[in-house]
């Protein structure tokens, strides 16, 4: 009898091994209610919200519902893995964990907490340059070796960040390419969420009238580490969490350039990535100053609202760069969106709102438990398309049809 593979161990759990206070989280929605109640309106609406009036964000959920997915049967579905190979490495499911900036403000060391469930899930999470911890800890303590950059379009701040970087141990820079300037976050401006943060009545009471994350969070993330700073935007610390003058850099982010990429791949020894393409030609752009992959990504809907989706920019970038890596995020919450992106051209995904979500929750439990309810259903949906493998899944063409109006 052969044995079943490790890879797919993630999915072949009983319900009795997920902790009990976990079992009724069935989705990835489910963290998003749960997180609403445990975190102050401002930290939660700046996860949750999108730009201006949500257009693009809107766009990463219903375009997925523009496809449908056209099953085989009785094709003895024994056997089949979900296991993926990204440059060179075999993770456990096609999916990984997008940066997010300030996860440890929303959740509990948050940086840490989600690169170790991902990585206990076989999987990896991409450490933020807006994050609050320092990314010597996320590289140690988490064991993540990808990390996300704004970078300046100034050379001798770049090369001393890539010194840094490589000093602790990274091997994959990611280059956020999407945001020249700060976008029009409105929600964030309604609802208080400032950065850094200036005490104010309303930031008071939500403190007082959300205790478990103001002590359990905050409280706690203070209490062990001390005032919590902008630790990577640069090659040296930034400024304190708390603020009444300072405020963050934008780190001369519109002199940012093609030029400046080819000089980071000059300098950058390991995988070289550009996230947030949305044109063939950039994808073309980023193949030829020598970037290793590319992410398919509107930011999550967080830049330039009324872009187009993620999934929509997909296919012509895939056929624009058929030899590269193609990366996908912005919008993915079930198995079967994961399916579409790779039918669509996308050799790995990323997800990053609901691990947060999970995080802030339940801490790294919960976040192997969200890996856990996602590879589940990409298992379940792969069964029931009558396809083994990730590979066969890029071969079945035609997988997947346009629904209604055309993408």
């Amino acid at each position: 009898m052969s044995r079943e593979p490790a890879s797919v161990a993630i999915v072949r759990r009983k319900s009795s091994t997920v902790p009990r206070r976990l079992r009724g989280m069935l989705a990835l929605d489910d963290f998003e209610r749960k997180a609403r109640r445990l975190l102050p309106k401002p930290i939660f609406e700046y996860v949750r919200g999108g730009v201006e009036t949500d257009w693009s964000l809107a766009a990463n959920r219903s375009d997925f519902g523009r496809y449908g997915l056209r099953p085989r049967v009785l094709r003895d579905m024994a056997g089949r893995s979900i296991a993926t190979t990204l440059f060179g490495e075999e993770h456990s499911l096609p999916v990984g964990i997008a940066p997010m900036g300030f996860s440890a403000v929303a959740a509990y060391d948050g940086d840490v907490t989600l690169a170790k469930g991902a990585r206990a899930a076989g999987s990896f999470a991409i450490c933020s340059a807006a994050s609050v911890t320092p990314l010597e800890r996320v590289a140690t303590e988490g064991g993540s070796r990808w990390f996300q950059t704004y970078i300046p379009g100034d050379e001798t701040r770049i090369g001393a960040l890539i010194d840094r970087l490589l000093r602790s141990g990274f091997d994959t820079l990611v280059v956020t390419a999407d945001v020249p300037v700060s976008a029009n976050r409105e929600n964030n401006a309604r609802n208080g969420f400032d950065a850094p943060f200036r005490l104010s009545p309303k930031l008071l009471w939500q403190g007082v009238t959300h205790p478990r994350w103001s002590l359990g969070t905050l409280g706690r993330e203070m209490m062990t580490r001390g005032m919590p700073h902008f630790e990577n935007m640069e090659s040296v610390q930034g400024p304190p969490l708390f603020s009444r003058t300072l405020v963050r850099s934008t780190i001369a982010r519109d002199r940012l350039c093609w030029a400046n990429l080819a000089y980071i791949r000059s300098r950058w020894p390991g995988k070289l990535i550009a996230k947030g393409l949305l044109h063939p030609d950039d994808a073309r752009e980023a193949q030829s100053v020598g970037c290793d992959g590319i992410i398919v990504s509107n930011h999550g809907g967080r830049q330039l609202d009324g872009a187009i989706s993620a999934l929509q920019a997909l296919p012509d970038i895939r056929a624009a760069v058929p030899d590269m890596t193609v990366m996908f995020d912005s919008g993915i919450r079930r198995g079967t969106d994961v399916i579409k992106a790779l039918a669509l051209g996308a050799d790995f995904t990323f997800v990053g709102r609901p691990f947060l979500y999970a995080a802030a929750t339940y801490g790294v439990p919960g976040v192997q438990h969200a890996m856990r309810l996602l590879a589940e259903e990409i298992d379940r949906d792969m069964a029931l398309l009558g396809l083994h493998t990730i590979a066969d899944l890029r071969a079945a063409s035609p997988l997947v049809r346009p629904l209604g109006t055309p993408v």
